[in-house]
């Protein structure tokens, strides 16, 4: 009983935070408050000291930019930590700074969303992570579910609910039902790949070559999937043959052909997690449609192409970025309710 009233005394008085832990950005919601952090998943790192000189946007605004002493680190690959103390240094300073929005009288209890899939290894590593970063309790819960829930899906019921997250590093295609994922696949074919894509077809049509921020910058402005309106932009880059700078004139066509290929394979895998799942609850999809979300939801015409493909209407949120940050914040609501879906329960856990 005494437990317990401390439990609700430390609940009452710290903050509950969700935190969309993200190849490319990381985003930080407060119950109560809303998405106060929305910064890159990225560290700069003085290897002379050792140090952390900048992370988020600052250390993103270095990239490409920096001397030889200073090392860019993105310590998520592929929705996994691949360096964990640069992972705690990060969450660190994402959980210090919302801590400073909101103070409360003791270490606040936080959610995380990690990809669908990874391995009990990875799920311990962000926990560590976390904890050792500052938080008190510490729950982990797969990004499709979060989505679903930020999305305000009934995923407790006996219904058919499917999500495509397409984030930084990977593609989380899933179907969820009775608080569980029916069927599910993880895919290397997301925003990074994309940006990839694209730098290769620049370098191999146009003998031009430019970088991972000027690819992104492209994607973003021209990175239309489906439709024969004619966007052009200018891009700047070193000629791979002179070594000289070189601009020249691209346009959403040439994107469109530059990507084509990972976009098919992301269909692909969505049609193999379709044949996989039970035929009622296939029906349910086909009923209610599928729900796109992750900043690859914002390539043009991508629901329109996926919903051509697959015979299943398609819908985007109006804020895709958000829908899983929004989906680790909800889960403070009724934690109680929300306890099947967690993949780590931190509740035996001794306060402190």
């Amino acid at each position: 009983m005494l437990n317990n009233l401390l439990h609700k005394i430390y609940n009452r008085f710290s903050n509950h935070i969700g935190i969309d832990l993200g190849t490319a950005n990381t985003l930080v919601y407060i119950q109560g408050t809303g998405v106060i952090i929305n910064e890159p998943s990225v560290v700069a790192l003085n290897v002379k000291t050792g140090r952390v000189v900048a992370v988020g946007k600052d250390a993103k605004e270095m990239l490409g930019r920096n001397p030889s002493h200073i090392k860019i680190v993105r310590p998520l690959v592929d929705g996994v930590i691949s360096d964990f103390d640069v992972t705690e240094e990060m969450l660190a300073y994402f959980i210090r700074k919302a801590e400073k929005s909101s103070r409360r009288f003791f270490r606040p209890r936080v959610v995380i969303g990690v990809p669908s899939g990874i391995t009990n290894v990875e799920h311990r590593a962000v926990y560590d992570a976390a904890r050792n970063a500052g938080a008190r309790e510490v729950y982990i819960i797969e990004e499709p579910m979060a989505a679903a829930i930020g999305l305000g899906l009934p995923i407790l019921d006996a219904v058919g609910s499917m999500i495509i997250d397409i984030g930084g590093g990977t593609t989380d295609i899933a179907v969820i039902s009775l608080g569980g994922v029916v069927q599910s696949k993880n895919l290397k074919i997301a925003g990074d790949k994309l940006n990839q894509d694209i730098i290769s077809y620049l370098r191999d049509e146009f003998k031009v070559s430019v970088g991972e921020k000027t690819a992104e910058d492209i994607k973003i402005k021209i990175g239309v999937i489906h439709n024969h309106e004619n966007l052009e932009s200018e891009v700047r880059g070193r000629d791979v043959i002179t070594g000289l700078p070189r601009q020249i004139l691209v346009n959403n066509h040439d994107i469109r052909e530059a990507i084509y290929f990972s976009i098919e394979n992301l269909i692909d895998g969505t049609k193999e997690v379709l044949e996989k799942t039970p035929p009622e609850i296939v029906s349910d999809v086909m009923q209610r449609g599928i729900y796109l979300v992750g900043g690859g939801a914002l390539i043009g015409g991508l629901d329109e192409l996926l919903s051509q493909e697959l015979d299943i209407p398609v819908y985007i949120s109006e804020t895709p970025l958000l829908v899983v940050s929004h989906g680790t914040g909800a889960v403070f609501e009724d934690i109680d309710l929300y306890k099947q879906v967690l993949i780590h329960q931190d509740d035996e856990l001794p306060l402190r």
